[in-house]
C-alpha cells in the first residue's frame, strides 16, 4: 500500500491577496504558523498592520496596501512579494467585495465588483502561473477562494453568484491546463463565514453568536481546509472543497 506523509509548508513562500482581514488573514496566519513565508495585501493600512501583527506573532510575514481592482496593480503586488520572499511557491487568490442584485447596483459598483471579484482572480492566476518556480516536476499551488454563492441563486445574488460560478469553471479548466506543468489548482467554496464582508447586514456581535450556534463558520475553518489541500502528496489535487456550517439552514 502506497502512502506518503503530508507535505510540509515550512520554507514555502506564499502570496495571499486580501490577506488583511477575514478568510485571507486566517489563511496567512495558518501558513506562517506552519513555517511558510507570507506576503499579503489589502486596501486599508490599519487592517494591514493588524494582520502583520498576527502573522508575525507566529512566523514570518510582510505585505503592502494596494487596490487590486486596478489591473496593473496585480503585477505590482506579485513583483513586491516575489522580491521580498525570493520567489513564490503558493498563491492564494482571495480578495473580493460583496455584490448585490444586478438592478440594485450602480454601474461604478458593478465595474468595481467585476474588476476585483473576477478580473483580479484571472490576472493573479496568470501572474502566479509564470512565477511559481519549484523543482522536481512539482512547482507549487494556486488556491482560489470562491463561494457557495455560486450554487445558491436568488434575486439579490445575480452579480456575486454569476462571478463565483465563473470562478468555479475557470478553476476546473485551469487545473487541467496547469497540472501537466507542475502546478496544482484548487478551489475552496466557503458557506456563510464570519468576516467584514458580512457587515453591515450581520454585525460583529451577531456573527459571534452565529459562530457559537454553528450556523456560521469562523475564518479559521476555511484556513484549515486550505492547509489540508496544500499538504497532500503532490500526486493528488484536491480540486474543490466546499465548507459549510453544520447547522446552517437555507442561504
Amino acid at each position: 500500500m502506497t502512502h506518503h506523509l503530508p507535505i510540509s509548508l515550512a520554507g514555502r513562500r506564499a502570496i495571499v491577496s486580501g490577506g488583511t482581514t477575514g478568510i485571507g488573514r486566517a489563511i496567512a496566519v495558518m501558513l506562517a504558523a506552519a513555517g511558510a513565508k507570507v506576503f499579503v495585501c489589502g486596501k486599508n493600512p490599519q487592517h494591514l498592520a493588524d494582520s502583520l501583527s498576527c502573522i508575525r506573532a507566529v512566523g514570518w510575514g510582510d505585505g503592502m496596501t494596494i487596490d487590486l481592482s486596478e489591473a496593473d496593480n496585480v503585477a505590482r503586488f506579485f513583483d513586491a512579494g516575489e522580491a521580498v520572499m525570493g520567489g513564490i511557491d503558493i498563491a492564494v487568490i482571495n480578495a473580493a467585495v460583496a455584490a448585490r442584485g444586478l438592478t440594485q447596483m450602480s454601474k461604478p459598483e458593478l465595474r468595481y465588483a467585476i474588476a476585483l471579484d473576477f478580473t483580479h482572480y484571472l490576472l493573479s492566476a496568470h501572474e502566479a502561473a509564470r512565477r511559481i518556480d519549484g523543482a522536481d516536476g512539482f512547482r507549487g499551488d494556486i488556491v482560489l477562494i470562491g463561494s457557495m454563492s455560486a450554487h445558491v441563486l436568488g434575486p439579490s445574488s445575480t452579480v456575486y453568484a454569476g462571478i463565483k460560478a465563473g470562478i468555479a469553471g475557470f478553476s476546473e479548466a485551469l487545473r487541467r491546463e496547469l497540472g501537466p506543468k507542475g502546478i496544482r489548482v484548487a478551489l475552496v467554496e466557503p458557506g456563510k463565514t464570519g468576516s467584514d464582508m458580512q457587515k453591515p447586514d450581520v454585525p460583529d456581535e451577531e456573527q459571534r453568536r452565529m459562530i457559537a450556534e454553528e450556523t456560521m463558520l469562523a475564518a479559521e475553518d476555511i484556513a484549515d481546509g486550505v492547509e489540508f489541500l496544500l499538504t497532500r502528496p503532490t500526486r493528488s489535487v484536491i480540486q474543490q472543497i466546499v465548507i459549510v456550517p453544520r447547522a446552517q439552514d437555507g442561504e
